[in-house]
């Protein structure tokens, strides 16, 4: 499938005031839509990911997976500020003519979820039957579900929050400070902050992976090394793997927008807003997750009403979400037979 691009007319107004003319939405879509609108699969990406969703998560989404395009309709948007397809930090300000590098405006969770719904109207679907995210795309999926529950009947949450937490906030601050620090980044060119954007980057997969990982995947494996270890080359090479796909812009924008999240700015009590969900709701943790501890994932199945937790372990941490589908796979499919049954029960008591 290719990259299919939706452009809104109107002026899109983010939460901070802000507009943005002629906001560009990418997506992909796989799969049709049946006759009763009811196959629709919305999948909200995470940070650095995009709209191909059967590029990243393999043994999930896709071909002969649980979610596929022979059952399903799925659609994966690319998210504001991800520099994908959808307006972001590099794209062409109307006022100036210019790309707005760092005179892009903040946007937020909430300003995701909106353009996820523009999206929808355009796409002429009234109803989500499946609104799945992990990570960043969680928030956008809780968010989705918060500002329009009756729309959303199925909701996933994975390795997410209801609100970013100060360890979170922390080391998104932490990467902002290495970009920062790069002076290439107060340029504005397109590869401006790249140096930072890859020290950024080595910081960040410390917290998606962690200390088993490591000693799992990069332990040497002799004691004779004084330098050139492993671990070093592999973080070196993941930084220099994300810069040749991304950009320090869109990084920068991506981690505050993560970090504005919270369900309950100027809505009242976070329980309170957190019960506005109307979505049978499955929430996923996983027990190593140092960046979305479990208790967040926990937190939020306590007060969404219709939730049910679930949680796996593995040495991956909070990458495993990526990674262990097939464990994912059996918690999901448990979800779908358990709600089946639920509304045969019904159907028979009718």
């Amino acid at each position: 499938m290719y990259l299919k691009t939706f452009t809104y007319s109107g002026a899109f107004e983010l939460e901070s005031g802000r507009t943005l003319q002629n906001l560009q939405i990418g997506y992909h879509v796989y799969g049709r839509l049946n006759a009763q609108k009811n196959n629709v699969v919305w999948v909200c990406h995470a940070l650095t990911a995009n709209s191909d969703v059967f590029d990243w998560w393999k043994g999930f989404v896709g071909e002969d997976c649980f979610f596929n395009p022979d059952e399903h309709f799925i659609i994966c948007a690319n998210v504001l500020s991800s520099p994908y397809g959808t307006t972001n930090p590099l794209s062409i300000d109307t006022k100036t003519q210019q790309p707005y590098y760092l005179n892009f405006p903040i946007c937020t969770i909430r300003d995701m979820a909106k353009a996820h719904q523009l999206l929808a109207d355009h796409l002429d679907i009234n109803n989500v039957e499946v609104l799945i995210g992990g990570s960043l795309g969680g928030q956008q999926a809780l968010e989705w579900s918060i500002q329009q529950p009756n729309r959303i009947q199925k909701l996933i949450l994975i390795a997410s929050n209801a609100f970013h937490s100060p360890w979170g906030i922390a080391f998104n601050e932490s990467q902002r400070l290495a970009i920062s620090a790069d002076p290439t980044f107060y340029q504005n060119t397109p590869d401006g902050g790249s140096a930072g954007l890859k020290a950024a980057r080595s910081m960040a997969l410390l917290s998606y992976r962690g200390y088993q990982a490591y000693n799992q995947t990069q332990k040497e494996p002799t004691s004779a090394l004084v330098d050139g270890f492993r671990a070093a080359s592999y973080q070196s090479y993941q930084g220099d793997k994300l810069v040749k796909r991304f950009n320090a812009y869109s990084y920068w924008y991506l981690s505050k927008a993560m970090d504005s999240h919270h369900v309950s700015r100027n809505r009242g009590s976070v329980e309170d807003v957190l019960a506005l969900v109307k979505a049978n709701t499955l929430i996923i943790g996983i027990t190593s997750d140092i960046l979305f501890p479990a208790t967040e994932q926990q937190y939020m199945a306590q007060h969404i009403p219709n939730a049910i937790y679930a949680e796996f372990d593995t040495v991956y941490a909070h990458d495993g979400f990526l990674i262990e589908t097939g464990i994912l796979t059996n918690i999901v499919s448990s979800f779908f037979n358990q709600h089946t049954q639920t509304i045969a029960l019904q159907n028979l008591s009718e």
